[in-house]
């Protein structure tokens, strides 16, 4: 079935992020969580699930009977694991932990394949995706500093 419906999904324009089937009487719940690169809203969940209505229904015999569909997006405490997920969290304040458990706040600027540039305490640090353990995108209820944003995008333009 993840073949069927990751197709739908990028053929509508969205990254697959999740996809989960659970059991609920004689119905399967199916699961779909999209992002792309300028969020997800009402519309685009709409889309996504028309398009993965229809890729289902198609292949309905790989579902084995009825189901109900939720589409939904990642929330602010996914994880940031890939590469995608740091770009779409740029300018943002994320809490990052480190294997040996140490952790620290920074603000996401440019971000690579490898490695992500994070401005802490005032300072612009390269950081490899391999060198972090878990990341998550932290609430602020006000602009960022526009010194901070000027830092970043400096360094991006090097």
């Amino acid at each position: 079935m993840e073949p069927v419906v990751a197709d739908a999904v990028a053929t509508a324009g969205f990254d697959l992020e999740a996809l989960d089937v659970t059991v609920a009487g004689r119905r399967r719940l199916v699961k779909v969580v999209v992002d792309a690169d300028d969020g997800v809203d009402l519309d685009d969940v709409a889309e996504v699930s028309r398009a993965v209505s229809a890729a289902l229904d198609a292949h309905d015999p790989n579902l084995g009977g009825p189901y109900t569909l939720e589409v939904t997006s990642p929330g602010l405490d996914r994880p940031l694991t890939r590469p995608r997920h740091w770009r779409r969290a740029k300018f943002r304040l994320v809490s990052v932990k480190r294997p040996d458990g140490t952790g620290f706040t920074g603000r996401v600027g440019h971000a690579g394949d490898e490695t992500v540039d994070l401005l802490v305490d005032g300072t612009v640090q390269q950081v490899a995706y391999a060198d972090l353990a878990h990341a998550v995108v932290e609430v602020e209820f006000k602009q960022p500093p526009v010194d901070e944003l000027k830092l970043l995008e400096d360094r991006e333009s090097m």
